[in-house]
């Protein structure tokens, strides 16, 4: 990876992405070099219930899950600049999805079908996974809301390899960000994202 790590933000940075995307894990790495907290959404989540992810999901269904993930992301982007990992459902909901642009620059970690399949198959805590063919359900979470993740102020793909490499190309894409929104103010148009 080369260069410096651009400035820290003003701003929270928040991943979005399915599950598998190595949103937790690049983000740690990202929070590290920008000199950041980095917050796990769904650890939060856990915290703030005193229950797994999975328990919640089982004693209260999914509605109730998002209703308190819409809470928890609130208050966390009302907080001190960090790098914040979403849930996989977290950006699909348009309250959050208006909070983050507002308050925070988002970055979708795209991911193929098959990389993320391979990555799923660690883990057996993914609720959403839990009956069914995991290949059908995670092509069916793809056609459904990669077109919502494209929304996000950043795209990058979420690399097979080291994670060094996909952080270098996040580090490199918030420079470009910057810059771009550096531009566009003094073109007089929105300045959002010239803090970020």
């Amino acid at each position: 990876m080369s260069g410096a790590a651009p400035p820290a933000p003003s701003r929270s940075i928040v991943l979005v992405g399915l599950m598998g995307a190595g949103k937790s894990n690049i983000g740690r790495r990202l929070a590290a070099r920008l000199h950041l907290s980095f917050v796990d959404a769904d650890a939060e989540i856990e915290a703030a219930a005193g229950a797994t992810i999975e328990e919640i999901f089982e004693r209260h269904g999914e509605a109730y899950f998002r209703a308190g993930e819409r809470r928890v992301i609130a208050r966390l982007l009302d907080g001190p600049p960090h790098v914040l990992a979403a849930g996989g459902g977290a950006f699909m909901d348009p309250e959050t999805r208006a909070r983050i642009r507002t308050r925070a620059i988002s970055i979708w970690l795209r991911a193929d079908l098959e990389l993320l399949l391979t990555r799923v198959a660690r883990r057996d805590n993914r609720p959403l996974l839990k009956d069914g063919d995991r290949r059908a359900i995670l092509t069916a979470l793809i056609e459904k809301r990669h077109p919502i993740y494209a929304e996000a102020d950043i795209i990058v793909d979420s690399i097979d390899g080291p994670p060094e490499l996909t952080l270098g190309q996040i580090l490199a894409a918030l420079k470009a960000f910057r810059a771009d929104a550096a531009t566009a103010c003094a073109d007089g148009a929105a300045c959002r994202g010239v803090r970020a």
